[in-house]
């Protein structure tokens, strides 16, 4: 007999001393003369339902019942059996007398009668779920009879019960036996607490107590018999009060009603074995069992199915009971999502199915195993999380997002995939708010400064819109040194026009974060050489800019001139509403490449009119995004960087060395470039050549500027931050180069200045040097001895 784990409590109490779990309200049915409560565990407060049975004498029938019972639900063990947690026998006194108690602790479950009750399933929903569940009891059943030749012996709506998952179990071992079919002629029973059954849920060869009719019977031919009982009271939604009842067949769906007569049939050997009716029945065969199915077997599935399967599955599931879905069909794609069973379109319905929960329950049901995908290496796992992040992120908490999620998010800033990086910038405007000041200062600064000199153009975009977005949560410092060095420095000079466009928006979205010395001195002027951008949008958002910043200033002026100075050089004003649309995302960087000819200033405006259309102004580019990203995010001052030599530099957006007041290094850095474009003086020697001729040598000059300065060239171009600001100095290299690959060097010296005057004499004197008069003979007397040698040789033959 198996041993108990005792606790005997002197004088009166409720026997539960030793007991490590709490006991709660009781539900209203439970097999049998046992009682079923619900509780909780004392060490974490996890749930779990615990069955009681009292006796007042050791030694009686239902206590020994009980104790077989406790001992064969903790030796068998199957996924469609009841789990057994924890057990103990009790005594308690309460005066002269003494009570004896069983407790099983097991899993949280629910009777199934009150669970059907709860579910409130109609039609076909409801017959898809019992499906389902009928499905998981007749795979315990088999299990005991035909894989550990056990037999339940009272199969019935009280022996099952409901897991909050929705799964049906098989318990009430009290009966449970050993099927002894060895011994034929034996007339010992083979249950031995028959009488523990309703005679209503008996055959007819239980009911007669011939055991060796029973003993020449199929194992499974009891619980058959059985399992017709359950199917008849789950569909007619009775109790099964005689076994007369059960031909009543108006409730049997029809095409279970021939499984259902064979499984009581009044021959045993006729009856229909469990394991067939599972793989054999018409009535299995619907969508919820057959996902239910796939998803039990998916690491047998190979990357084709899985991907056919999980596409189709968010559609699937608006078809499927809602309760069920969310209950069973949502934790089981979870856990092979976690697990890596699943792929990667199984976290698009994921994603959908806990759209259907309240945010309480998503936050405990849904996000657990969306924050542990980040860390996953699959590529497709993680673009999938990002493009759908807006459907999650307000239910992640700050230190989630800090400590577990942009460190993975992180990574993607760097990725090979132009469209990694774009989502994982995007993604930013609902992680940014909910970062430290520490990871923002020390690590995300530094990405978007080299997100914003990416050699994909929309990505460069998108990043000036991005720091648009989040200009608000910026401190003083940071955004003097970020903002204006961000959107004049790299957007406003960018050879993509779109970035410039967003750089123009930006800054007259954010006007209202400049002091009146910053827009007179380094924002207009920057805007101002838009005017004449080739990109006639560019043109117009500079124009809108100019005049709006004009008007600040002239704000400023109308202050001092009524006497006002207080606040007069911080004036501001906010953005219009017509630059609400900055907060829309750019293009993606995969449905508009920027070449190299594409991103030439000239050439978005003349040849690629596709570029310049689908981006001809901010509200035709916007895709996703709304005008008011609720986003909350504070960056920190970062590390002073030194001044950056090449385009990929990670230097930020300038060198602040003392506090924010650093105006004119930053704007030397930033418009070092330009000066080339400037026309320079001829040298002195040449103007009085000039003056002396009386007239202009126009193409000599250029040339003259370019041969004498050719170290001012190659500074331009090797000292400057990168190529995102030569977005205006551009064309004065190649304009000045391009005659200078083409012609010759002969050309060249001919256009030497000197010869408009000493030209002549050269051309008349260098004709006799060639002749061999005077010096110029001795370097030909060679040639000439060498023909003389030819004629000898000649006269000889």
């Amino acid at each position: 007999m198996f041993k108990f784990l005792k606790g005997v409590v002197a004088g009166s109490g409720t026997g539960l001393k030793d007991l490590p779990y709490n006991l709660g309200e009781p539900y209203g049915s439970a097999w049998g003369s046992w009682i079923h409560y619900r509780g909780t565990s004392k060490d974490d407060g996890s749930l779990v339902s615990i069955f009681s049975l009292s006796g007042s004498n050791a030694q009686d029938g239902h206590l020994a019942a009980g104790r077989n019972g406790v001992k064969r639900l903790r030796t068998v063990r199957h996924p469609n059996i009841l789990s057994f947690l924890h057990s103990t026998e009790a005594e308690t006194f309460d005066g002269s007398s003494t009570k004896h108690t069983i407790y099983i602790v097991t899993e949280p479950v629910m009777p199934l009668s009150e669970k059907i009750k709860e579910l409130g399933l109609e039609g076909t929903q409801r017959d898809e779920y019992y499906a389902m569940g009928l499905r998981q009891i007749a795979k315990a059943v088999s299990f005991l009879n035909n894989d550990c030749k056990l037999v339940h012996g009272n199969v019935c709506v009280a022996s099952v019960v409901v897991t909050p998952t929705l799964d049906w179990k098989l318990h009430a071992f009290d009966v449970l036996s050993e099927f002894d079919g060895n011994n034929e002629a034996s007339t010992v029973p083979v249950l031995q607490f028959e009488w523990l059954v309703g005679s209503q849920y008996k055959p007819m060869e239980l009911v007669k107590s011939d055991w060796v009719a029973v003993r020449k019977s199929p194992p499974w031919a009891i619980d058959s018999w059985g399992l017709g009982c359950l199917i008849y009271e789950i569909f007619s939604a009775t109790k099964l009060a005689k076994t007369e009842e059960l031909r009543n067949t108006t409730s049997i769906p029809k095409s279970l009603l021939p499984d259902y007569q064979r499984l009581l049939s009044s021959m045993p050997s006729r009856r229909l074995n469990t394991s067939k009716l599972i793989d054999n029945s018409e009535y299995f065969q619907n969508k919820l069992v057959e996902t239910i199915q796939f998803m039990e077997v998916l690491n047998l599935k190979d990357s084709v199915e899985k991907d056919t399967f999980f596409r189709k599955l968010p559609t699937l599931a608006d078809q499927l009971p809602r309760q069920i879905v969310l209950k069973k069909l949502l934790p089981l794609l979870a856990s092979s999502l976690e697990f890596g069973s699943a792929a990667a379109p199984a976290l698009t319905a994921l994603l959908k199915m806990g759209s259907w929960f309240s945010s309480e329950e998503f936050a405990v049901k849904v996000l657990p195993t969306v924050v542990k995908l980040f860390a996953s290496n699959d590529r497709a796992i993680r673009v999938g999380l990002l493009q759908h992040i807006d459907q999650y992120g307000e239910s992640l908490s700050s230190q989630i997002v800090d400590e577990q999620v942009y460190p993975h998010v992180a990574t993607g800033f760097s990725d090979t995939s132009a469209f990694l990086r774009e989502l994982t910038l995007k993604s930013m405007l609902v992680l940014a708010p909910k970062l430290s000041q520490r990871t923002i200062s020390g690590s995300l600064l530094k990405y978007l400064s080299k997100l914003q000199v990416d050699e994909e153009p929309a990505i460069r975009t998108n990043t000036t819109i991005l720091l648009g977005n989040i200009a608000g949560h910026l401190n003083d410092g940071t955004r003097k040194r970020v903002l204006i060095n961000a959107f004049t420095v790299r957007a406003l000079r960018d050879t993509f026009s779109p970035a410039r466009g967003a750089g123009v928006m930006a800054l007259t979205a954010t006007s209202s974060y400049y002091d009146i010395t910053e827009i007179a001195t380094r924002i207009l002027p920057n805007v101002v050489i838009l005017t004449i951008d080739p990109d006639g949008d560019v043109r117009s958002k500079a124009f809108q800019a100019v005049d709006q910043f004009l008007q600040i200033v002239k704000q400023y002026n109308d202050k001092l001139n009524s006497g006002d100075n207080s606040g007069a050089s911080t004036i501001g004003m906010s953005s219009v509403p017509g630059n609400a649309s900055l907060l829309g995302w750019a293009m993606s960087s995969l449905t508009l490449k920027g070449k190299a000819s594409e991103q030439a200033p000239v050439a978005s405006a003349t040849t690629n009119t596709p570029l310049t259309s689908a981006s001809s102004n901010a509200s035709s580019v916007v895709v996703d995004t709304p005008n008011t990203m609720p986003v909350d995010v504070n960056f920190s001052d970062a590390a002073d960087q030194p001044v950056p030599s090449s385009p990929t530099s990670t230097d930020g957006w300038g060198e602040l060395e003392n506090g924010i007041h650093e105006d004119h290094d930053s704007d030397k850095d930033g418009w070092d470039d330009v000066e080339p474009l400037e026309e320079h003086k001829p040298p002195p020697a040449l103007a009085n050549i000039q003056a002396a001729q009386k007239r202009p040598v126009t193409q000599p000059k250029a040339h003259v500027n370019s041969s004498l300065r050719p170290k001012s060239t190659v500074k331009v171009t090797k000292d400057e931050d990168d190529d995102l600001w030569g977005s205006i100095a551009a064309p004065a290299p190649r304009t000045a180069s391009k005659p200078l690959n083409l012609k010759p060097a002969a050309t060249l010296d001919d256009d030497d200045p000197w010869a408009a005057i000493a030209a002549p004499p050269p051309m008349t004197k260098a004709k006799p040097l060639s002749l061999g008069r005077g010096r110029g003979a001795k370097p030909t007397a060679p040639k000439l001895g060498a023909q003389k040698i030819n004629r000898t040789s000649s006269s000889g033959l």
